[in-house]
């Protein structure tokens, strides 16, 4: 018998699980921002704050650059990216749009599309875009605004 309920149970919370990762609202697209690194790189003073998201700063981009082979990028403003789309224009940029290092738009890929319309309306929220970060620069160009340089490793000799 306590088989039965234990098993019971655990298809319940299986089952109440999948509602909650299937729910769309702003809630769980604020949640979906913070626990797949949107902030990290997109929100000023995010990391430096514990993980404190500042509403008048978050996702509005980052002016420090990451520069590697690739040359270097920076951390758009994700509610200027995206001021002009709708929600079906988003999910659909979400799973084909491509980036430079250090962005992994794989993982933007692979978010359930339930997870990218949380998203999309959490980014809606926070109001107003805000300026347009540095654009990238290809490789050699000097970045004129302060920068992490991501070199691949040096072999030793």
């Amino acid at each position: 018998m306590k088989r039965v309920l234990i098993l019971a149970a655990l298809g319940a919370l299986a089952s109440s699980s999948a509602v909650v990762a299937q729910e769309v609202s702003v809630e769980r697209g604020k949640l979906v921002s913070i626990t797949s690194g949107c902030h990290d790189c997109h929100t000023a003073g995010y990391n430096e704050s514990g993980g404190k998201i500042d509403p008048e700063a978050a996702l509005k981009g980052v002016p420090l650059g990451w520069q590697g082979p690739w040359g270097t990028t920076y951390a758009v403003n994700l509610r200027l990216e995206i001021k002009d789309m709708d929600e079906d224009g988003f999910v659909e940029y979400a799973k084909t749009f491509d980036a430079k290092p250090p962005m992994p738009f794989y993982n933007v890929h692979a978010m359930p599309e339930s997870d990218l319309r949380s998203l999309y309306q959490y980014i809606k929220s926070l109001g107003e875009p805000g300026d347009r970060m540095p654009e990238a620069l290809p490789p050699g160009e000097a970045p004129t605004t302060p920068y992490i340089v991501m070199a691949p490793p040096m072999m030793p000799n």
